[in-house]
């Protein structure tokens, strides 16, 4: 326990910062707006994945040759940055503002904690591997 205790400490002193990912599942075409609103935020990177789903709407039906038929997964962007917690109001605001069409489907962004970053090529932790 004591150990645990200077180990915190000593992450402490070193002004280690609370980190967080911010993860956002918005829709595609909005993807250039909130990209360029990270970027103005000072957002260095960004993951972006091309996924699936769905929310309360489920889904919609579509025609398809004059057969209509199901959309049960709708396609979707799903963003993933890493920030310092101070940031994490900043980017949620520019991620909502960005996204926003005010249609059903505009998306949702998740908030997690990040324990420990290390950027592979210089060995930096935590805030400086941001």
């Amino acid at each position: 326990m004591e150990t645990m205790a200077c180990f915190l400490q000593a992450s402490v002193s070193k002004g280690a910062r609370p980190m967080k990912i911010v993860m956002a599942v918005i829709k595609p075409f909005k993807l250039e707006e909130v990209r360029d609103a990270l970027t103005a935020l000072g957002v260095h990177g960004l993951t972006v994945t091309e996924v699936k789903g769905y929310g309360r709407q489920k889904g919609h039906t579509e025609i398809y040759r004059g057969a209509e038929y199901a959309v049960s997964f709708l396609p979707k962007i799903k963003i993933e940055v890493a920030v310092a917690s101070d940031l994490v109001s900043q980017v949620i605001e520019a991620i909502t503002a960005a996204a926003r069409t005010g249609q059903i489907g505009d998306g949702k962004i998740f908030v997690t904690s990040l324990e420990k970053a290390v950027r592979i090529r210089t060995g930096e932790t935590d805030t400086d591997a941001l």
